[in-house]
């Protein structure tokens, strides 16, 4: 069984990839790139196909709902393909602001068109051209059999099955009944996404017949969870310890500034934020899960609001170490 990080948007940028690609995943996923951005040359969007040395396997993913705007990003990618293990196709995103354009979830709606969009990312790129989807718009319109037969026919190599429907969007009942079928039908590998938190659920959807499992936010502040549910699955008792979340904080915030580095040397062109505001902002919301349940939680999280710079974020953690 393998083991894969969720694409997460704010999230899985290649310092947090990295913390995951140590901490037992067998592949990771960049967050969801534009198609339309990287084909009008948005030249932020190429941060996000940014990757660091010591990375395990990385899937790009891209979104979008026109086939000039995904076969251009696919020409894009492919350009910098030695980076990747494959492109990832995204239909299923809830979010309003990727349904609008028609793109993410939007697309369970029309299973030819998936087909025809990965048909195009198959003709222009020798990397493996993989879905990632759900179970269809809602449960009175179940779509994800169709979808699998038109991305089959289209040449997909592999597909993650989010196993909600669009309406539920990260909440509610994960039908494992529909993904076990799904498995049974498909004739490329599927790899599981839902709510896998622990060794239960992890468990319960392996029973489906999946290939891999897919964790999302079970991660963000335990980057070791992909080697303690591999352990827990295989019968270990004694699983790899979690590591102590402030040296996970600490180490997070190395790799962090080092891939701010990385990024103002590769594009000079760019305003490259200082260490202040790049630390301050990207781990944010990293910080509130790293410090979670420690003592004096409540206070930590007042102070964590109104940080600036990257000695605040030091003195926090210098200040957490010895609790």
């Amino acid at each position: 069984m393998k083991f894969v990080l969720a694409p997460m948007a704010g999230f899985t940028d290649a310092a947090f990839r990295l913390m995951c690609s140590q901490g037992g995943a067998d592949l990771t996923y960049t967050e969801m790139v534009s198609a339309a951005a990287l084909a009008h040359g948005h030249s932020p969007s190429d941060l996000l196909l940014e990757t660091m040395p010591g990375e395990g396997p990385v899937a790009c993913q891209i979104f979008g709902a026109e086939l000039g705007d995904i076969a251009a990003a696919t020409r894009r990618i492919s350009s910098v393909a030695s980076r990747f293990v494959e492109l990832n196709l995204n239909a299923g995103c809830p979010m309003k602001k990727i349904t609008a354009c028609g793109a993410g979830a939007k697309l369970v709606e029309d299973p030819d068109k998936i087909a025809r969009l990965i048909a195009v990312m198959k003709e222009i790129t020798s990397l493996p051209v993989t879905l990632k989807t759900r179970l269809g718009p809602n449960p009175a319109r179940t779509a994800v059999f169709e979808i699998i037969d038109a991305a089959q026919a289209a040449g997909v190599d592999g597909i993650t099955l989010h196993a909600r429907y669009t309406s539920q969007c990260h909440g509610g009942m994960v039908h494992l009944d529909l993904l076990a079928e799904a498995v049974a039908r498909a004739r490329v590998p599927i790899t599981g996404n839902g709510s896998v938190t622990d060794a239960k659920s992890a468990a319960e959807m392996a029973q489906t017949g999946v290939d891999a499992l897919m964790i999302g936010r079970a991660a963000l502040a335990n980057p070791f969870v992909f080697t303690q549910l591999r352990d827990a699955l295989a019968g270990r008792n004694e699983s790899a310890p979690r590591e102590d979340s402030i040296v996970s904080c600490a180490r997070h915030l190395r790799y962090l500034l080092s891939f701010r580095e990385q990024i103002a040397r590769n594009f000079p062109a760019l305003r490259t934020p200082s260490p202040d505001a790049f630390a301050s902002v990207k781990m944010h919301t990293h910080l509130f899960r790293y410090f979670n349940g420690r003592p004096g939680a409540a206070a930590m999280r007042a102070r964590l609001n109104s940080i600036r710079t990257l000695r605040e974020i030091n003195d926090i953690i210098s200040a957490s170490w010895t609790k």
